[in-house]
């Protein structure tokens, strides 16, 4: 039985997981210290840069969001139009942008799930079928993987970590 207190603790939950407070690392804490030389710097047998990572991340993010809110809402190319075509970001502020855009869009789902006047079982809006907690969850699973990826890049780079 749904209770609400016990939605109220899922809420939280899920806050937890998307901000890496509970299992999962934060993008920011995954980039900390990474120098931008790297950014575009490859790894035998491994497929993508941090800045393919990075880039992947913000876009798939930003697209899961606009789908859920925007009726209309075109997702990029699949797979060409979720990874960038350059190893590394143009500039400085090429990567601080994606960093932030992604920010900026995880703040609007954590928004999201605190509001209580949001159903989290309800389609997100009318015409799909997708709810709030699918978003969440579907944005967890996506952002864990690949910062997950991320953070593995940075150890096979040379690039010290710290244990969390």
């Amino acid at each position: 039985m749904k209770t609400d207190r016990n939605r109220e603790h899922l809420r939280g939950q899920l806050v937890l997981h998307l901000t890496g407070m509970a299992a999962h690392i934060p993008l920011p804490a995954a980039l900390e210290g990474f120098p931008l030389a790297l950014a575009g710097a490859r790894v035998p047998k491994l497929e993508h840069t941090a800045w393919g990572l990075v880039h992947h991340l913000r876009i798939c993010q930003e697209d899961i969001l606009l789908y859920a809110l925007e009726a209309g809402h075109e997702s990029p190319e699949y797979p060409s139009g979720l990874w960038p075509k350059e190893d590394g970001p143009a500039s400085e502020a090429e990567w601080r942008g994606a960093v932030a855009a992604f920010e900026r869009d995880l703040a609007a789902i954590v928004a999201l799930l605190r509001d209580p006047r949001r159903d989290l079982d309800a389609p997100m809006r009318e015409g799909i079928d997708e709810s709030l907690l699918e978003m969440a969850t579907l944005v967890i699973d996506h952002n864990s993987y690949h910062i997950g990826q991320l953070f593995a890049l940075r150890m096979l780079l040379g690039v010290p970590v710290r244990d969390w």
